[in-house]
């Protein structure tokens, strides 16, 4: 007997649908915790993708450039092509970076990679470019993201110098969130490891040289065809004493190590709110039941069996935990694109959802439900 819910439902239609709203923004902000993780996965194996190298070669006992410091000398690559299951090796230098805004007076971290313009591994993927070109000089261009608002032709001051940029690219970010931008590796190891003046000077006043001018963060490499990669990894790590992950290695260090921390506040939040909209439900369905107590036991009075009072009340709740449901997809599906992070959104994570929202408000009405059960039929006579 449904009537008896919209009967109900159509007699408290404002509260109901507001309620409906405000739970639904509550589910609406669950979907966007779950695009978040998503974004941050999916940002994750950005740079991963694009470069499509098998190998990672890092300093040794670290887990290389994206969860620690790693510092290798840049000539370790002709070492790894020498190896005759590789097919190419490059090296490469990451680091964060503020980069300037035009016409505004604060900046944007960036992370940049360096890498050789006349190498054979190229981490700029053509795909994303969607306006210029790629690096073609050792010194002063780069490639940003349409993130940062520069266009072909600006001009970018980093460190001593000023960059011109000659390509920019979309979709590009680091696994941080961060946009990406690209330099020559030069450029990048001037950037990175060179000192300031001053610094310069006082050093050699102590007698030190700067020695890390060659130094770089990975060397990156492809293997031919036909070989194991485990078994190359493993040759590498036994004779060039450093740490040398897979592809799939690396992947493992990037959601794991990286995101793993993040992944877990997002849960925490994500298990929150839904109990938080649990409770709501619960609570609006309590209030809506104590206001027609005198209504349900003159039903009881009239004979009508606890099933058909208590299927109402399951009915309701169910109906509001679907109307929220509604209410948030559209809430998300609003202010998604609004957040600075990439928020991905996809129908595995709402339709699981839906079904935490339907157990969660059946769980809700047995508070309704209690209280019908043991109203008291007599309740009706009198007022």
């Amino acid at each position: 007997m449904i009537h008896l819910a919209k009967e109900d439902i159509r007699h408290t239609l404002g509260k109901f649908v507001v309620t409906g709203m405000g739970v639904g923004m509550l589910l609406g902000i669950v979907l966007i915790m779950m695009g978040v993780y998503r974004g941050m996965i999916a940002d994750a194996e950005v740079l991963l993708n694009d470069l499509n190298v098998d190998l990672w070669v890092v300093q040794e006992d670290t887990l290389g450039p994206f969860a620690e410091a790693s510092r290798i000398h840049e000539d370790l690559k002709y070492t790894v092509k020498g190896f005759q299951e590789i097919d190419k090796s490059e090296a490469l230098t990451f680091q964060n970076l503020q980069l300037p805004l035009q016409l505004q007076d604060k900046k944007m971290a960036v992370f940049a990679i360096g890498y050789d313009v006349y190498g054979k591994i190229n981490p700029i993927n053509q795909n994303r470019l969607i306006d210029g070109r790629a690096l073609q000089n050792d010194h002063y261009e780069i490639v940003v993201t349409d993130k940062t608002g520069y266009k072909v032709g600006d001009k970018i001051e980093l460190g001593r110098n000023f960059f011109t940029v000659v390509g920019v690219t979309s979709g590009s970010v680091a696994s941080g969130g961060d946009p990406l931008v690209y330099v020559s590796l030069k450029d990048a190891q001037e950037l990175q490891f060179t000192y300031a003046n001053k610094r310069v000077q006082t050093d050699r006043a102590r007698g030190l040289l700067n020695k890390d001018a060659h130094l770089v963060n990975a060397v990156v490499a492809t293997i031919k065809a036909g070989y194991d990669v485990d078994e190359v990894a493993r040759d590498l790590r036994k004779w060039q004493h450093k740490s040398v992950y897979t592809r799939a290695q690396q992947k493992v260090v990037l959601t794991r190590n990286v995101v793993e921390k993040s992944s877990k506040q997002i849960g925490l939040f994500t298990v929150i709110l839904i109990g938080v909209a649990t409770i709501i439900i619960a609570l609006i369905i309590y209030t809506m039941t104590l206001e027609k107590m005198k209504e349900i036991s003159i039903m009881k009075l009239m004979g009508l069996p606890n099933g058909v009072i208590v299927r109402m009340i399951v009915e309701e709740t169910l109906i509001l935990g679907v109307l929220a449901f509604v209410f948030g997809n559209i809430f998300a599906g609003l202010i998604y694109d609004k957040f600075p992070k990439n928020v991905l959104l996809n129908a595995a994570d709402s339709s699981l959802l839906f079904v935490v929202v339907v157990i969660a408000s059946i769980l809700a009405s047995f508070i309704g439900v209690k209280k019908v059960v043991n109203a008291d039929p007599t309740a009706a006579i009198g007022g």
